[in-house]
């Protein structure tokens, strides 16, 4: 910026003093005052944006590395993974091939079908019923249902007789 001294603003003001007159120096330096204030918040406000811009391209860069990086990863997996895969599959079938030649051997059959999933059949109403009453009572367990307003009034305490 400009550089001035405290000298060159002594003869300024003492300049502008002598043009504008006490009268209106005040009115004129507080409206320069805010000018000068806003020109810097302007200035500010310009920086502030130009910043965010280059982070924006900063991390743009940053999330297209992480991209390729995570790719990178992903595809190295997949080909671990397939090659397990492929390793595991020849490996079943040189068993199964073995295992259909000789089924007395000490493995067994290896191609018997796998079980299927049968639910347990168990019953939450029927183990709920067979919970003794006594218990459900100490518990505090419902047995009934009860609206509100019939909840309100088990639990209001007694009116006093007048």
């Amino acid at each position: 910026m400009l550089d001035f001294g405290f000298d060159k603003l002594a003869l300024i003001g003492a300049v502008a003093l002598v043009v504008l007159g006490p009268e209106r120096l005040p009115r004129v330096a507080r409206t320069v005052g805010h000018l000068l204030g806003k020109a810097q918040r302007y200035v500010a406000d310009v920086k502030a944006e130009v910043n965010r811009s280059i982070e924006l391209e900063e991390l743009q860069k940053m999330k297209g590395q992480f991209e390729t990086a995570v790719n990178d990863v992903h595809n190295s997996v997949r080909e671990g993974v397939d090659s397990a895969n492929q390793t595991l599959h020849s490996t079943w079938s040189d068993l199964s091939v073995e295992g259909s030649s000789s089924s007395s051997d000490a493995y067994g059959d290896l191609t018997a079908p796998t079980p299927t999933y049968a639910h347990p059949g168990k019953n939450w109403r029927l183990k709920r019923g067979a919970t003794p009453l006594w218990y459900k009572q100490r518990q505090g367990v419902r047995r009934h249902a009860q609206s509100g307003a019939a909840r309100v009034a088990r639990f209001r305490p007694p009116r006093r007789a007048s």
